[in-house]
């Protein structure tokens, strides 16, 4: 029985009042003789409510932080939540202004992303030939007659394809005969 009450009042008279925190909350720590981790833990004032720790001290429970918080850096800490609070505010207000002046309230798109207005932004086929030609053209070529004899031999400009698809029916295809380009 003595070694049991040892134990307890050793447990008791071992430990090391850390911090209070904004809530009262006490927070505690015990260097363990067998383990060489030391123990840590809070008492909360009232209710047992782990939503009212703060998250400075939620990391220095687990361990992820070495020191305690400071009542200076909680102070600190709170001024800077209680800032971006009202920056928050402030650009809702904001927000619900600009909807107003622009005559649209809270509304939102039902259906997705509208795809015609998306494929609209990029050129065609036949649109995208001509201007690579166009480009190949300024950097590599410096008067026009060069330019149209690139089109044919003839001069006479090549017909430019419908589709920008591959065709061929694959009857000629040979495995391990195909090389890249150089």
């Amino acid at each position: 029985m003595s070694k049991i009450w040892q134990r307890l009042t050793g447990y008791l008279s071992n430990r090391t009042l850390v911090g209070v925190d904004k809530a009262g909350n006490r927070y505690f720590t015990r260097k363990e003789e067998i383990d060489v981790k030391e123990k840590r833990w809070v008492i909360f004032k009232g209710e047992e409510d782990p939503i009212t720790i703060p998250v400075e001290w939620i990391c220095w429970l687990n361990g992820q932080r070495k020191k305690a918080p400071t009542p200076e850096e909680m102070i600190e800490l709170e001024a800077r939540r209680e800032r971006v609070r009202l920056n928050v505010a402030l650009l809702k207000k904001e927000e619900e202004e600009r909807r107003a002046k622009e005559g649209t309230s809270h509304k939102s798109k039902v259906g997705g992303p509208d795809l015609r207005s998306f494929i609209q932004q990029f050129p065609s086929a036949s649109e995208g030939e001509r201007m690579e030609g166009e480009a190949s053209g300024v950097a590599g070529m410096s008067n026009s007659s060069e330019r149209e004899a690139e089109k044919s031999p003839k001069g006479k400009p090549q017909p430019v394809p419908e589709t920008s698809e591959p065709t061929g029916s694959g009857v000629s295809f040979k495995p391990g005969t195909w090389q890249p380009p150089t």
